[in-house]
């Protein structure tokens, strides 16, 4: 029996938020396009999961949201999913136009991250940058 190692494979992250109402409707719809099922739910937050991997919003408690979330401040910086094709980006590239949500670096859409790196940058409700990139490298 041949097994394939877990080990270095991300378990889960988890982001706390200042409103889980509107981080879950954003959320709800983008983790589905790349595979997420929703896994757990409860009062205070819910996870979803691709594989092996989940990903975990948690409603932050009042006394600590005195500091607003900055992804230039110390700690998570952005979120960077693979997507299978070209077509995928541009797909979600027009679905986040029509949603009103605001592409990074429009001006170097779709090779803001360089060349042979096609991406799309946005945001998510709490201002986290979000990336989604289709990379052609060799393996």
């Amino acid at each position: 029996m041949n097994s394939i190692s877990k080990q270095g494979i991300l378990h889960h992250v988890e982001l706390y938020v200042d409103d889980l109402r509107v981080c879950k409707e954003f959320w709800d719809w983008l983790l589905p396009l790349m595979g997420y099922d929703v896994y757990q739910v409860w009062d205070q937050g819910i996870s979803y999961r691709l594989h092996d991997t989940d990903i975990v919003l948690v409603q932050t408690e009042q006394r600590f949201r005195k500091i607003p979330y900055h992804r230039c401040h110390s700690g998570l910086n952005h979120l960077a999913f693979h997507a299978d094709s070209i077509e995928f980006i541009d797909d979600l590239t027009l679905q986040l136009r029509q949603r009103g949500i605001p592409i990074l670096y429009a001006d170097r859409h779709p090779f803001a991250g360089g060349e042979g790196y096609y991406a799309v940058f946005f945001e998510d409700p709490q201002r986290m940058k979000v990336e989604v990139v289709y990379s052609a490298e060799k393996t």
